[in-house]
């Protein structure tokens, strides 16, 4: 078994780059459960938050046969180059993270026929329609989804896989391999990052547990690096009883497994700084939001959100150097949603 788990670490260490990106999903002393992740990218992604009511007529972006459905649920979320839904949370609690997976494969040209989603949508799909992470595996299980991604403003690929996890601690992966959806569901699996493939990752995982983090810790930025270190500290850290408390450790783990600002491989091109970090707390619905350009920390205290099916969209812009502090609901604004990736990129 130590023979196998090694080769498929090595394996990952041969992995294509991608832009890292970490998601823990941590529980609490009191039984309830926080999720952190972190954005790492080449670039601003030009992020900003938003909310969105229930009751919004949606489609899945695409030129031809769009999956369309109306949003059951309202969201928060934040936002890449106004085009793409990458991490939020619903008014029932249901979290999901998008991270890069450089060798997703989606099959999209056999899947002709099939409802169609841009992949900038697919998370805000999962957000406007489930409430558990049980139901959505049940309804994504189909596999009857034909997913497109195509390039970004940047020129890279739009590939990756979603993490969701609901309030009672259930988890789930989706990801494509060889044209197929995978879905990987176990409350146990609480740590994600990107290549390699949810199974591998699983893999490395057992590998390092046997060394044992107090011994030693791979310390690079790749993701299988990060991935055997955000599993340790999940495990390591205390449940803390105290909230407060419990959400500071959360982005501490997420802030142990961040790249620093400005940090560049001349023979990794693809090595990517840390962004920004969120925390979701499922439990008094605030969604905090940590910039790496950012002195200080705020928050999103989702009651005093307006979600019904009247409400207006509101956007929370961040990407020209707002700097927020404490609790901000009240600095969103009126907009305008914005559209997934132009169907013409397809």
């Amino acid at each position: 078994m130590r023979l196998f788990s090694a080769a498929l670490l090595a394996a990952a260490f041969a992995a294509p780059a991608a832009h890292p990106c970490t998601r823990i999903l941590h529980e609490t002393g009191q039984d309830d459960f926080l999720v952190g992740r972190s954005m790492d990218w080449s670039e601003d992604t030009r992020t900003d938050l938003w909310v969105f009511p229930r009751g919004m007529a949606r489609d899945g972006g695409t030129s031809e046969n769009p999956e369309q459905w109306t949003s059951r649920y309202g969201s928060v979320v934040a936002s890449i180059y106004d085009i793409a839904s990458v991490d939020g949370m619903n008014e029932a609690g249901l979290v999901a993270n998008a991270l890069y997976l450089a060798e997703a494969d989606y099959g999209t040209e056999a899947r002709a026929g099939q409802p169609g989603m841009l992949i900038g949508a697919w998370l805000q799909y999962v957000l406007d329609n489930f409430s558990t992470v049980e139901e959505a595996v049940a309804a994504m299980e189909a596999d009857d989804l034909r997913v497109v991604a195509p390039r970004l403003p940047n020129g890279k690929a739009a590939t990756g896989h979603v993490s969701i996890s609901d309030p009672g601690g259930d988890s789930a992966i989706f990801e494509y391999a060889d044209g197929k959806l995978v879905i990987h569901h176990s409350p146990d699996y609480r740590v994600m990052t990107n290549s390699p493939t949810y199974d591998r990752q699983l893999a490395i995982m057992g590998y390092w547990s046997e060394i044992g983090g107090f011994t030693m810790l791979p310390g690079t930025n790749r993701a299988a690096d990060r991935f055997a270190r955000a599993a340790f500290y999940n495990s390591a850290v205390p449940t803390f009883e105290d909230h407060q408390t419990a959400v500071a450790a959360v982005l501490s783990m997420v802030r142990a497994v961040s790249v620093p600002y400005g940090l560049a491989d001349p023979e990794r091109p693809d090595l990517s700084s840390t962004q920004w970090r969120v925390l979701a707390d499922k439990t008094n619905r605030r969604y905090f939001f940590d910039s790496a350009l950012s002195p200080s920390l705020f928050w999103v205290d989702m009651d005093r959100l307006d979600f019904a099916e009247d409400a207006p969209v509101m956007k929370l812009k961040l990407n020209e150097g707002a700097i927020l502090a404490g609790e901000s609901s009240a600095a969103f604004v009126e907009a305008a949603p914005f559209d997934w990736v132009a169907a013409g990129s397809e």
